[in-house]
């Protein structure tokens, strides 16, 4: 008889990427691009003009989506760059725990609590909502392998 094999494998995705090409002239503002290894939101955008043997360039501004912060790249026009698979989900707020985790619902019932508490007036705003009574949604923003919450706004979806 044949042994058993007995594997073990510690990851559980799907193995998919988290990132797909596109070329660079077909971005748009206010979609998403990876910049110095970041995800972010385009801002900014120009096209140079072609010089007499070079391509057309193109000047992305773009503000990491998780951290705020501002990155540039200058890419030819015909080139590829990568596009991160950017996920939006709204959760219904449960509780906040005292070491100011989230306790979140998904839409199948299922309770998440990895989800900190947004630093700065979100989160200042969040806490000051939730302890006046008000039943919250959370937006929570995913793309390589990061999640944080976004938004919140007030759920209306309660008595229909």
């Amino acid at each position: 008889m044949a042994d058993i094999l007995d594997d073990q494998f510690e990851t559980t995705d799907s193995g998919a990427s988290t990132t797909y090409p596109m070329q660079c002239s077909a971005l748009r503002k206010n979609g998403f691009v990876m910049l110095k290894s970041r995800p972010c939101k385009i801002v900014e955008m120009s096209t140079s003009k072609t010089g007499k043997h070079g391509h057309a360039k193109v000047h992305m501004v773009g503000i990491d989506i998780f951290s705020n912060k501002k990155y540039e790249d200058i890419c030819p026009s015909t080139h590829n760059m990568d596009v991160p698979n950017v996920k939006r989900e709204d959760l219904q707020l449960i509780s906040i725990s005292d070491d100011g985790f989230l306790c979140l619902m998904t839409e199948g019932g299922d309770l998440r609590e990895d989800l900190k508490v947004p630093d700065g007036e979100l989160g200042d705003s969040l806490r000051a909502d939730f302890d006046n009574g008000k039943d919250l949604l959370c937006t929570v923003l995913k793309a390589c392998g990061e999640e944080c919450v976004i938004a919140i706004k007030t759920n209306t979806a309660l008595d229909k």
